[in-house]
């Protein structure tokens, strides 16, 4: 049975959908270098949760992002190394189907990050189209918690009635739930507002992980000029989103003006003071200080009463992702 120590998370953790992504993120390996720089400010100012997934990277680079974060570990040595916390996410493929194939999986990624996991996580449910495929994966992490493969369990794009049923399922076998993250930001309510996750999960002793805290560098407020959107996917989903969330941006940028912070600093710090971990990507050293600059202060409760207002009364929202179930 699992004996290894509880593990430790910080207030913010980094994302590294990006470390691997060519498609939506403009990845190449001549990045490494910068991100091994990335991951070393992170670590040395508490930021110690590496979010990651079996299934990141593109085409042939998938597992990119597990090989990185592998070899950044290595080399890295200094404050809070031993608080390095790599959470991993092993995707509900078609072909996995059986518990063994989830124990597999997490093999071969604990092999690309020449360690063991440390908080192994349901990349999403299947509850939404192949409910009958999902029990013998949540066995598959069980078993792997319970064989001390890893030292925590978490759910990803759960909502909170498949989550009480994993609950459930666990809990007969003794299995904790440590976290639980889903898109949430000023931009996607939603998973708070209206399905009310964070009261669940403070019920059930799970910790929220905010992913996509800034709404995909929406809320960052560098897109305001039109000929500066990034190109493909992304473009198209800017266009529809930033005319409508200019109310957003303006409160966001009068508190960050007001408190000598960035609006990027801002957006997640609120996701920090709603009892979240935000996890943040960063693709380069500016980008992880800008996150980093998110620490070590807060919002007032006026301010984030503020926020709260402005991003209900937005006509448009950032699209869910298809995988949240109810």
């Amino acid at each position: 049975m699992q004996t290894s120590q509880k593990l430790s998370l910080p207030v913010m953790g980094c994302g590294t959908w990006a470390w691997g992504n060519r498609l939506l993120w403009g990845y190449d390996q001549s990045m490494d270098d910068q991100l091994q720089g990335v991951f070393n400010l992170c670590v040395s100012n508490g930021v110690t949760l590496f979010d990651t997934g079996d299934s990141y990277g593109t085409g042939k680079l998938n597992g990119r992002s597990e090989q990185l974060l592998g070899r950044f570990t290595k080399a890295y040595q200094g404050t809070n190394q031993e608080n390095i916390c790599i959470a991993t996410k092993l995707a509900a493929y078609p072909w996995r189907l059986t518990r063994q194939s989830m124990v597999n999986a997490s093999k071969s990624s604990a092999q690309r990050l020449g360690r063991n996991i440390d908080l192994v996580q349901m990349h999403w449910s299947t509850a939404n189209y192949a409910p009958w495929q999902e029990g013998a994966l949540l066995d598959g992490l069980a078993d792997l918690y319970e064989q001390g493969l890893v030292r925590g369990v978490g759910l990803s794009n759960y909502g909170p009635k498949r989550l009480q049923w994993v609950h459930t399922r666990f809990k007969e076998r003794g299995v904790p739930i440590t976290t639980l993250q889903v898109q949430y930001s000023l931009l996607s309510t939603y998973p708070v507002t209206e399905l009310g996750l964070k009261q669940v999960c403070d019920d059930l002793g799970i910790k929220l992980i905010a992913y996509s805290p800034l709404g995909l560098g929406i809320l960052t407020g560098k897109y305001a000029d039109k000929s500066k959107y990034p190109s493909g996917i992304r473009s198209f989903l800017f266009q529809q989103l930033i005319p409508k969330a200019q109310p957003l941006l303006s409160c966001l940028q009068k508190i960050a003006e007001s408190r000598h912070k960035t609006m990027s600093q801002v957006a997640i710090n609120w996701c920090i003071c709603k009892g979240t971990i935000p996890i943040p990507g960063a693709k380069n050293i500016e980008q992880a200080q800008q996150n980093i600059g998110a620490l070590g202060w807060q919002l007032d409760s006026g301010e984030v009463e503020e926020l709260d207002r402005v991003a209900a009364s937005l006509e448009k929202k950032m699209v869910q992702n298809i995988f949240q179930t109810k």
